[in-house]
């Protein structure tokens, strides 16, 4: 047995490998192909508990602990990323920070709705002119009578038009520099109030909707293309005090901590590809023949795949110890950079070995490695680039030999 994993990780993690196989690989290439978001893929995992794995029980979560969150992640990347963002952007950037900086209020008012995914949620912190560097936000918040007004706009926000429960960042003060960013949380309804009304997942009455918060057009990317990515956009919206997230100025304090926490799912989501590309090319290469003998048997293949192997073994230490640190309450900022870095870049490594080894059919939808390449991409990017997390590693390297 794993060393982190007690009897009922490795059950959670059988549930979600056993899920994947019968509804989400007979679907998987042909939402990727069609861009389409798996609403009642999501309505199943709902009802399974995983859009609240780490959330406690008495707001409707499964009350388990990081990691328990970091295998079903995993689980999932194993078969499709845009699963597995789906679930990951929903919790670690949208739930997790109500979690740790919400009022009991706000708790109250938004976490069951969120964990037990009746309600899908997103991050807005990424715009046009402030992405690697989150500082540079220039969406506004004025101060209102009974609460504020905003006006900006973020982009490639997951869930900007599915989800309807954000955690927006925007500036309250500009002469404090990133001491004058500040979080709100801010509602809208979904895009797709068709889907949302046969399955009861968002359009709740409940919720405070802010007129002149919209989403745009979904965008056509390379990889996670089943995974809803947009513009949001911000026009005299009115949010009442009760939905400010923490105290005025806290937001990039507390945005760096959930981003911290988010990176440890992206290096699970990373993992999950790197295993499954590496299955493929496992099952493939010791059916394939060529030259009269399996691919298996000619040393390169061989020795190529059992490297990987290795090194899938050792990132995958690497985010477990990080979700364990988080889970103990110790410091993990650094081991989460680690861990993202690590297995991000092996993800893509994995992905392109397993085209290659499959040959010709590795570059058709036939199999399923060359999407793996394309979202291995975006893991590399999301929450982080490689750049990011090796100036947060610096960091923390320069505090352990600074006098």
């Amino acid at each position: 047995m794993h060393p982190y994993l007690q009897e009922d990780h490795l059950d959670l993690k059988a549930e979600v490998h056993q899920f994947a196989l019968e509804a989400i690989v007979p679907i998987a290439s042909e939402i990727d192909e069609d861009g389409r978001f798996p609403w009642d893929n999501v309505k199943a995992m709902a009802e399974r508990g995983w859009f609240g794995v780490p959330v406690p029980r008495r707001f409707s979560g499964m009350g388990r602990d990081y990691l328990s969150y970091v295998l079903v992640v995993e689980a999932l990347a194993c078969y499709d990323a845009s699963h597995a963002i789906t679930v990951s952007a929903h919790t670690t950037l949208a739930t997790s920070p109500i979690v740790a900086f919400g009022t009991p209020a706000q708790k109250a008012r938004f976490l069951p709705l969120l964990a037990s995914g009746q309600v899908l949620g997103g991050f807005g912190l990424t715009e046009p002119g402030a992405g690697s560097d989150a500082s540079g936000t220039r969406t506004r918040a004025v101060s209102t009578r009974g609460g504020y007004r905003i006006n900006g706009s973020k982009i490639f926000i997951t869930h900007g038009g599915v989800g309807e429960i954000f955690v927006v960042t925007a500036v309250t003060d500009p002469a404090a520099g990133t001491r004058g960013i500040t979080s709100f949380i801010v509602c809208k309804p979904t895009v797709d109030l068709e889907e949302a009304r046969r399955l009861g997942i968002g359009h709740r009455p409940e919720l405070p909707y802010s007129a002149g918060f919209t989403a745009g057009a979904r965008e056509d990317k390379m990889g996670w293309r089943a995974s809803d990515t947009r513009q949001l956009f911000l026009q005299d919206t009115l949010v009442g005090e009760d939905q400010r997230l923490g105290d005025e100025g806290d937001g990039f304090v507390n945005f760096m901590k959930t981003l911290d926490a988010g990176r440890i799912g992206i290096a699970a989501l990373s993992l999950g590809i790197a295993q499954g590309a590496l299955d493929v090319a496992l099952d493939y290469t010791t059916r394939r023949r060529q030259f009269n003998r399996p691919l298996w048997d000619f040393q390169e293949v061989r020795f190529g795949l059992a490297g990987l192997a290795a090194e899938i073994e050792a990132a995958r230490q690497l985010t477990y110890h990080a979700a364990w640190l988080k889970d103990h309450g110790q410091p993990f900022a650094r081991e989460a950079a680690m861990a993202k870095l690590v297995a991000s870049e092996l993800a893509a490594k994995s992905a392109r070995t397993a085209v290659q080894s499959l040959g010709g059919v590795g570059y058709t939808s036939q199999y399923p490695v060359e999407r793996m390449m394309r979202d291995a991409k975006a893991c590399e990017i999301g929450e982080g680039t490689s750049e990011i997390q090796k100036m947060v590693i610096g960091r923390h390297l320069l505090k352990g030999i600074d006098p």
